[in-house]
């Protein structure tokens, strides 16, 4: 069983990265979160109930090891820097400064979000996770991931879409 329990964590890891980085807001804290719930998970893998998803209890220790740590050190997680598209590969090279610039937006107006909205918004649009699969994995009611979903999508949408302060200037 142990051995499974491992080899399903492995499996998951590409998703909890995802899911940390939305979180964090850099691959480095990510790294270091998913590695502190990889350590978690394997020595309380006694806590894991076979049968129930593996991915569940890792979403929810991630989560758990996220909040604790804003907790005690109360600070803000560093955005994201431009150079995580440095990895990517794009055939559309001139397009590269506005994708940084989309992505600058994107995970500025994620950090604006609360913890709770964000979990669901990661969970739900990057993860693909069902309304059903994301309330059984946070352990919430299905209309609370509905309801922090809506806000969510919204302070994405008006963070993102909100006029510039030169857009105004021009219009007096």
């Amino acid at each position: 069983m142990a051995d499974q329990a491992r080899a399903e964590i492995i499996k998951q890891l590409p998703k909890l990265r995802r899911f940390a980085f939305g979180l964090t807001g850099n691959m480095h804290d990510a790294d270091d979160l998913v590695q502190a719930a990889c350590e978690r998970a394997l020595t309380r893998l006694h806590q894991w109930e076979q049968g129930t998803r593996m991915d569940s209890w890792m979403y929810r220790i991630i989560q758990n090891l996220w909040l604790d740590g804003k907790r005690k050190l109360k600070l803000r997680a560093e955005s994201a820097k431009p150079d995580v598209l440095d990895q990517l590969i794009d055939e559309n090279a001139h397009r590269v400064t506005e994708v940084q610039d989309s992505l600058v937006a994107t995970v500025h107006a994620l950090d604006g979000l609360s913890e709770d909205q964000r979990s669901v918004l990661l969970l739900v649009s990057v993860e693909g996770y069902s309304y059903k699969e994301a309330a059984e994995i946070l352990d919430i009611p299905i209309g609370t991931v509905m309801s922090r979903l809506a806000r969510a999508r919204l302070v994405l949408y008006e963070t993102i879409h909100a006029p510039t302060k030169s857009s105004h200037q021009g219009k007096r």
